[in-house]
């Protein structure tokens, strides 16, 4: 039974379907075409099959009246929008009825701009100012671009001004077609960089700020998000609009967003995602991939307008959720990365602790506190990794606070430097490996402090002598094994060898204390000559790279760890593992050292020239993208202004069309007469013979003069 039903329902939609095309009365056609809409939700596949073409028409003819446009725009996005709710079934029908394919909407899409009149159609009723017309529309164009997003956005780009005509939305005063008007810029702009800089350039940034201000920035609703994705949609990967928007102090609108009080309870899911959205797009303005010098002026021009200031106290606030505290963290390390007046201000905040603490030393405490989120400890590292980058101050005083001269004798207070050997030398393997790389940063291409943390003594057990820093990490990356850790001793390990071949890297006095103990480097050829599973090669790599760093940096100041004597023994010990290099090699012979040592010098100029070659072919490649996306813009931006130019011109060209005709029809009245003349026999001189006598006339009067 209920096959036959389906099929006189799609009769039904056939019928309606005659009416719309062939009835003279617009009543009945607008009633017909409001039966359609009624079952385009359930029938979508019938409706759209059988009705688009009609619909299409309709929005064609039909333009004096928004009822019945209106009711065809409905039908349309019913059937084209994917958003909707689930037909609703009988349980037979769902039993015997194929289901409709996910890409039904993409498919009614396609049929729908394969004339890209369409699209201009629907961007001409977009305009109209009728609610009934200009909703819909809206709605429509948006679920178009969701199912063909790039080929939707070619034909905008090369309509008339497109793009102009859609920023009107923002300006309505009708708030449902205003946020629809967002959603529908959102979808324009995704991964188009010429649309992004024409909607940029038409104040966009300007009307979107102002709706933010006027919906109560954080604490606003989820037309502030998607505002907020908008502009984030405008910014990402765009150097130009980031440029726009710094140089049209948008910064300094943003201050306001980060505003909150001292009771941080309760805050609502909304606000949340709200003030999570910001905090990324302050990350977007300072991201480390954006240009240099892009990055820079944005965060000179966020510590002046008190942005960083802001960021900061939420840093420190309490009851503020984790999970922004956490994008807080990450968002300050980039407004502070490789800055010296952001970082040095970033040195001097202080927690409102009794007594007050550094908030470099409280952010510590939660990195090596294993009870703490593990993303987290993750941004505190990050934050303490862009502290100390390019700031040779920050990581002097980071030292400072582990030399002996400037430890708190009392006790009283903890030092980051306390914090991180606590960390170093904890039981939790985490905690580990998170202090061994934020003292390899506080090491990072400084030379002289690799030199001073060689003074640093701990104090292992009561009755024992004290042992270096230094000593002790080779202690505990031999015996890690024997240790009982929370978690992967790998990543201990992991941490501990990033450490030491940052400390020993272009420090030969730091090479020398480190080949004293005679267990380093045999440890270190045991485990590359360890048969190790999967988790350890990245042991085993980070081991040869400390043992290739040990020979090249070696000043040969130890007589039983010479260079050639080290390499003797590397060589000798491949040959071992090896056991196959016919004709076996004296280790013990200099001429083969020395020809060893030459090789790999050659191969080291050369690495160092392939890895530069590589660098200014990227660097290349960056520009000429940079270019490209350049002209992009620029070639879209004069399209717009030739339109505009276009439509200021036509209205006046239209009103010179009747004179042309007029001097066309005289021309050829004229032409008419001088035939009958010859006819008659009257001489009549045609304009080439007038011109040729006029120039014979004046050579005549150049021959007398002569």
């Amino acid at each position: 039974m209920n096959r036959p039903r389906q099929t006189l329902q799609g009769s039904s939609i056939q019928k309606l379907c005659d009416r719309v095309a062939s009835s003279t009365l617009l009543d009945d056609r607008r009633d017909a075409v409001r039966a359609l809409k009624s079952l385009s939700k359930k029938y979508r596949l019938e409706v759209g099959v059988q009705a688009m073409e009609h619909l299409i028409h309709v929005l064609q003819t039909d333009r004096s009246d928004s009822e019945i446009i209106g009711y065809a725009l409905d039908t349309l996005y019913n059937v084209i929008s994917n958003d909707l709710e689930e037909e609703e079934q009988d349980d037979s029908e769902e039993e015997n009825l194929p289901k409709q394919v996910d890409d039904l909407g993409s498919q009614f899409t396609e049929i729908f701009i394969k004339q890209q009149e369409n699209v201009t159609l629907l961007l001409t009723l977009v305009e109209e100012f009728d609610f009934h017309v200009r909703w819909p529309g809206v709605k429509l164009l948006t679920s178009l671009l969701k199912q063909q997003g790039p080929q939707v956005q070619q034909i905008i780009l090369v309509s008339p001004m497109g793009v102009s005509r859609l920023m009107d939305l923002l300006a309505d005063s009708r708030e449902v077609i205003r946020n629809d008007g967002v959603l529908l810029l959102q979808q324009l702009t995704k991964s188009n960089a010429a649309i992004q800089k024409i909607v940029a350039f038409e104040n966009a940034f300007e009307r979107l700020l102002d709706i933010i201000t006027e919906e109560g920035n954080s604490d606003g609703g989820i037309v502030v998000e998607d505002c907020l994705l908008l502009i984030q949609n405008l910014l990402k990967n765009n150097n130009s609009n980031q440029n726009f928007f710094k140089e049209g102090s948008y910064i300094q609108r943003m201050k306001p967003w980060f505003e909150v009080g001292d009771d941080n309870c309760g805050w609502s899911a909304q606000k949340v995602t709200n003030l999570h959205l910001m905090l990324q797009l302050v990350r977007v303005l300072v991201s480390p991939t954006n240009p240099p010098g892009a990055t820079s002026s944005c965060q000179k021009a966020m510590f002046h307008c008190g942005l960083l200031q802001q960021l900061c106290k939420i840093l420190m606030a309490t009851g503020v959720p984790a999970d922004i505290l956490t994008e807080t963290i990450n968002t300050v390390s980039e407004v502070i990365r490789g800055c010296q007046m952001n970082q040095d201000y970033f040195a001097s905040v202080n927690a409102p602790s009794n007594p007050p603490r550094p908030a470099i030393v409280v952010l510590l405490m939660s990195m090596v506190n294993e009870r703490q989120p593990f993303v987290l400890r993750c941004a505190v590292l990050y934050c303490f990794q862009c502290f100390l980058y390019k700031n040779q101050k920050g990581q002097g005083e980071i030292v400072s606070t582990l030399l002996p001269s400037t430890i708190d004798a009392t006790g009283n207070s903890v030092s980051a430097g306390q914090l991180l050997c606590g960390g170093l030398f904890s039981t939790d393997s985490l905690s580990n490996w998170c202090a061994a790389v934020a003292l390899a940063h506080a090491l990072q291409e400084n030379a002289t402090l690799k030199e001073q943390l060689l003074r640093v003594q701990l104090a292992t057990s009561i009755g024992n002598p004290p042992v270096s820093l230094l000593q002790q990490c080779t202690n505990i990356l031999s015996q890690g094994d024997k240790i009982d850790r929370r978690g992967s001793k790998v990543q201990t390990r992991v941490g501990l060898l990033m450490l030491l071949c940052t400390w020993l890297s272009n420090c030969s006095i730091a090479v020398t204390h480190f080949l004293h103990n005679p267990a380093n480097i045999p440890f270190l050829t045991g485990q590359i000559a360890e048969n190790l599973g999967e988790e350890e090669q990245l042991v085993q790599g980070l081991c040869a790279l400390l043992l290739g760093i040990s020979i090249y940096y070696n000043d040969n100041s130890l007589e039983n760890y010479r260079n050639n004597a080290t390499k003797r023994t590397c060589v000798g010990k491949r040959q071992v593992l090896n056991n196959t290099a016919a004709d076996p090699v004296s280790v013990d012979s200099s001429a083969s050292a020395a020809s060893n040592s030459d090789l790999a010098g050659q191969l080291e100029q050369e690495i160092k020239q392939l890895k530069s070659e590589v660098k200014a072919l990227s660097e290349e490649k960056e520009a000429l993208k940079q270019h490209l996306d350049s002209s992009s813009s620029t070639v879209a931006i004069l399209q717009d202004e030739k339109s505009k130019c276009l439509a200021r011109l036509l209205p006046g060209c239209s009103s010179l069309l009747p004179l042309l005709v007029l001097l066309a029809d005289q021309d050829q009245k004229l032409s008419a007469l001088k035939v009958k003349l010859k006819n008659l026999g009257v001489p009549v001189e045609d304009e080439d013979d007038i011109e040729s006598g006029d120039q014979g006339d004046e050579d005549e009067d150049e021959d007398e003069q002569d």
